[in-house]
């Protein structure tokens, strides 16, 4: 793919540390080009976030950044306006400039309602969200304000009880959906996993190139759940081929980093993003690699 950049052309970025891995610029390039937008995408390995955010207003070309780790909250500060479920979050994910003034979004929290609900509906279901970390935020307050599961129950370390009991602080005032939380241990999991529909993983754990890590006994799922993964690289983590063996419907993390992005998309340009060229792109991407 031949990118050509002019003096008109208007420029979105990833800023993150590290940042060289990110698979958003083959996404994004891919559809700027299908769609004939004179637009390019970069990567901007970024340490002073502040100088940063300063920087996207200097640029007058720069339309608009992804933001990765670790910079999702530090970037709230430097912010004009914060959109309401951002906020809640706690993380923004997506950045753009318009008449001067920088705005916050998390798109993070729209691809993972899209991704699930390619596959099946969340109201009514009990969802369990191992971990408690920036990615299980963004997938709780989505769920929690935006659909209306039977209850949500987060198993975690117990090295992350500050980090739950924040949490479900901070989500209670917002929801009427039923949150509870467990250390995640056997009793923890053979409690909870059986009785639940929906299971959400958000932590490293099953990650290239740790790919024989899994936090769930195969035993334990079944026909009745739906078993989402937000790894995207190995495309079929441990956690989800044992689920895939017991009956249960899959999904990793493709979709909900492909529907992230193209919301992203839909936000900067105006126009309606192909998104099965982005998924495309990330696939042939991730077969490269």
């Amino acid at each position: 793919m031949t990118i050509q950049i002019h003096g008109t052309t208007t420029i979105c970025a990833v800023i993150g540390d590290p940042v060289a891995h990110s698979l958003s610029p083959c996404m994004h390039n891919a559809a700027f080009q299908d769609k004939g937008l004179d637009y390019a995408y970069v990567a901007f390995h970024v340490k002073d976030v502040k100088k940063a955010a300063a920087g996207m207003l200097g640029f007058q070309n720069l339309k608009g950044l992804s933001v990765t780790i670790p910079h999702k909250v530090e970037i709230m500060n430097y912010l004009d306006e914060i959109s309401p479920l951002a906020e809640k979050i706690g993380a923004v994910n997506t950045v753009t400039k318009e008449d001067g003034r920088l705005i916050g979004t998390n798109t993070d929290a729209y691809g993972a309602l899209q991704a699930i609900e390619s596959v099946d509906t969340i109201d009514g279901k009990t969802c369990v969200i191992l971990g408690v970390g920036g990615a299980a935020r963004a997938v709780a307050f989505a769920l929690a304000c935006e659909r209306k599961p039977a209850e949500i129950v987060f198993l975690y370390r117990a090295e992350d009880e500050e980090m739950a009991r924040s949490l479900l602080a901070d989500m209670q005032p917002h929801t009427q959906v039923p949150i509870h939380r467990k250390v995640m241990n056997d009793a923890a999991l053979q409690s909870t996993i059986p009785n639940s529909e929906i299971v959400i993983h958000t932590t490293p754990i099953g990650m290239h190139p740790d790919v024989d890590a899994c936090l769930v006994p195969e035993n334990l799922f079944s026909e009745r759940h739906l078993v989402f993964d937000i790894i995207y690289n190995p495309g079929k983590t441990l956690l989800l081929r044992r689920a895939e063996n017991q009956g249960a419907r899959i999904i990793n993390g493709i979709p909900m980093f492909v529907y992230q992005g193209a919301e992203q998309f839909r936000i900067w340009t105006g126009v309606e993003p192909p998104a099965a060229v982005m998924e495309k792109a990330v696939k042939d991407a991730l077969g490269r690699s």
